[in-house]
């Protein structure tokens, strides 16, 4: 049996940026309050909303995938969605068997809400200098092309 390369001991200098990384956007920067009283709904629930409005329409199915949610759990987010006139739930002209999801212009309105909540950076990072933004764009370029890479296609 082989070791994964999460198993690999990390230099305790990565463990230090990582736990960091994790304060800044989980704790100093979260959002996901400010996104759940502007829009009256849980952040999972305007997560799906904003998925649907950026990739739309989608099938039940795909939309659970893209939000690593069961299929249940989904169905139920978008009924909720539904009940709001935040989206619209119709049947598949391609497959009669399933149901496309597709945003109104008031699902619209509020998924941009919603990017304008998640889209503005933290103080901590609209202070950087312009020099110190270039290299953590090209860190993070580079940590998430590794990582698109080692997952596959998808």
């Amino acid at each position: 049996m082989s070791a994964l390369p999460d198993a690999l001991p990390a230099d305790p200098r990565a463990v230090r940026v990582w736990r960091d990384l994790r304060a800044l956007v989980l704790e100093a920067a979260d959002v996901r309050g400010r996104v759940t009283e502007a829009l009256g709904m849980s952040y999972f629930r305007a997560k799906a909303l904003r998925h649907i409005a950026a990739e739309g329409p989608l099938t039940l199915r795909a939309l659970a995938a893209a939000l690593f949610a069961d299929a249940p759990y989904t169905t139920l987010t978008v009924e909720y969605l539904v009940k709001r006139g935040l989206v619209t739930r119709e049947p598949n002209p391609a497959d009669r068997r399933s149901k496309l999801v597709e945003v109104t212009p008031q699902g619209a309105r509020a998924a941009a809400e919603m990017a304008r909540i998640t889209d503005t950076p933290p103080p901590a990072l609209r202070g950087l200098p312009p020099a110190d933004l270039t290299a953590l764009e090209r860190i993070l370029d580079g940590a998430l092309r590794d990582r698109a890479v080692s997952e596959g296609p998808a």
